[in-house]
C-alpha cells in the first residue's frame, strides 16, 4: 500500500472514530500513526487484522464500560496512551515485514490478539453473574480489580484473540496463524492479568473512600498508592503484555 493511501485511510478511520465518540483528539492522532505504519508495511492483510482488533474491541469496551461496578475506568473514549499501549507494538512489528516477508505480520497478529483478549475479557467479564477472582489468591474481588479473573471474561477473551487470529490467517492464507495467534493471544492475556494481580500499582481516594488504578481518583481527589509498583499503572501493563506477545509472535515465526 502506498504511502498516501495508508495515511489517507488511518486518519479517515481515526476522525471517524473521534466524531463518534470512540477517542479522543490525541487519541485520534495516535491512531492514525499505528495504522500507517500498519498499512503502509503490511498493505490491505494488515488492514483487515486492525479492523478485526480495532471495530469490535471498541464495541466491547463501550459496553463494559457502562456495567455499574467500583472501576474508575476512564470512560468509553480512548486516549492517546491508551491507544499506543495496545498498538505500539503492533505498529512497530508491522515494520519489519518489508524486511523479513511473515515477520512483521506474525508480530502485527501475535500483539493485537493479546489486545483483543484483554479488551474482550474486560468488556465482557463486566456481565458475569459471579465477581472476578483474584488470579494469585483465588479470593474474590470487585469487578474491574486488576488481575481478577472470571469463567465469563475468559471466553470473552478466546472470542476476541480468535477473530484477530481468524482474520490473519484468512487474509495470509496460512492456517498457522489461526492456532499461534489464538495461543500468543491467550498467553499474552495471561500476562496481562499476572502483572496485573502481582506489581500493578493500586491507589485509594482518600475522599470517596474507593479504590482506584490513577493517581487522581475521577471525583479529582489526589490518590494514594497502597500496593504495587506506582510507575506500573494499567497503561504500561498493556504496553507490556502486546510487547511480549509481539515477541512471541516473532519468534514463532522464526522457528517456522
Amino acid at each position: 500500500m502506498t504511502p498516501a493511501l495508508a495515511l489517507g485511510l488511518s486518519l479517515a478511520v481515526g476522525l471517524a472514530a473521534w466524531r463518534a465518540r470512540a477517542l479522543t483528539g490525541d487519541g485520534a492522532a495516535a491512531a492514525t500513526l499505528v495504522g500507517l505504519a500498519i498499512l503502509w508495511s503490511t498493505g490491505w492483510a494488515g488492514a483487515a487484522v486492525l479492523g478485526a482488533f480495532f471495530l469490535p474491541s471498541t464495541l466491547v469496551g463501550r459496553l463494559g464500560a457502562r456495567r455499574p461496578g467500583t472501576s474508575d475506568a476512564r470512560g468509553e473514549r480512548r486516549d492517546a496512551i491508551q491507544v499506543l499501549a495496545n498498538g505500539a507494538a503492533a505498529a512497530l512489528g508491522a515494520c519489519a515485514e518489508p524486511y523479513a516477508a511473515g515477520l512483521g505480520f506474525w508480530i502485527l497478529t501475535a500483539a493485537l490478539a493479546a489486545a483483543s483478549a484483554d479488551t474482550w475479557a474486560t468488556g465482557l467479564g463486566a456481565y458475569s453473574r459471579n465477581d472476578p477472582r483474584h488470579l494469585l489468591s483465588g479470593a474474590r474481588v470487585p469487578r474491574g480489580t486488576s488481575g481478577g479473573v472470571s469463567l465469563v471474561g475468559t471466553l470473552g477473551g478466546l472470542i476476541g484473540a480468535s477473530l484477530v487470529a481468524a482474520t490473519a490467517a484468512a487474509a495470509r492464507g496460512e492456517p498457522r496463524l489461526l492456532f499461534g495467534g489464538i495461543a500468543i493471544g491467550m498467553a499474552g492475556m495471561g500476562l496481562d492479568s499476572l502483572l496485573g494481580a502481582a506489581r500493578q500499582a493500586t491507589f485509594h481516594c482518600p475522599a470517596c473512600g474507593m479504590p482506584s488504578e490513577r493517581r487522581v481518583h475521577r471525583c479529582g481527589a489526589r490518590t494514594q498508592l497502597v500496593g504495587g509498583w506506582r510507575w506500573l499503572d494499567n497503561d504500561a501493563v498493556n504496553a507490556l503484555a502486546t510487547a511480549g506477545a509481539g515477541l512471541a509472535g516473532a519468534l514463532v515465526w522464526w522457528s517456522l
